[in-house]
């Protein structure tokens, strides 16, 4: 079918722009950063609490109130690189608020927290930026945290959203991985 070559065509806009393939390199190495400081926490929090295993949780994920940033525009088969931008940026915006309950949940761990969430808002300056550059659509989000934090029934709880948050957010990193991955070898 004609139209499966068009589908590995490069982006007109994209294809061959040397800042763009150097904002895709270092944005690539910088979300590797970012899954490694969460799989760290993942660490802790299974370390700590024992909870390791999301089969083992899902009964539990039910009462619970953990967002979970949707990336479906950065794997669709009619990808473009302006949703795919935007989503990843509402996804951290939303696990950035998130992470306040792992820092509650981990304390001695606040550190990593706060970097992580540093790293995060980097990220998401740093495609926003790209847009702005590329003439994509960009939207602004206030600086305060304007979502509710989840609220947990009981210690257990707390501890189970914290992992669920953790085991989201490094789904939608990989994801955000890939997409950006993607348009580096376009």
């Amino acid at each position: 079918a004609p139209w499966r070559a068009l589908h590995g065509a490069p982006l007109i806009e994209l294809s061959g722009d040397q800042d763009f393939q150097l904002f895709l390199q270092r944005n690539l190495e910088f979300t590797r950063k970012i899954r490694e400081d969460v799989a760290a926490l993942q660490r802790v929090v299974c370390d700590t609490f024992q909870l390791c295993k999301e089969e083992e949780l899902l009964l539990v994920r039910q009462d619970l109130d953990t967002a979970q940033a949707p990336l479906e525009q950065c794997h669709k088969r009619t990808f473009q690189a302006e949703t795919c931008f935007s989503q990843i940026r509402a996804g951290l915006r939303i696990y950035h608020g998130s992470l306040a309950t792992i820092r509650d949940l981990l304390p001695g761990h606040a550190g990593l927290v706060e970097t992580l969430q540093l790293d995060m808002a980097n990220l998401s300056s740093n495609i926003q930026q790209q847009m702005e550059d590329l003439g994509l659509a960009t939207v602004t989000y206030p600086t305060e945290n304007q979502d509710p934090l989840p609220t947990f029934s009981s210690r257990f709880h707390h501890q189970v959203g914290g992992f669920f948050i953790l085991a989201n957010f490094q789904r939608f990193l990989e994801t955000a991985y890939r997409a950006l991955r993607h348009l580096a070898s376009l």
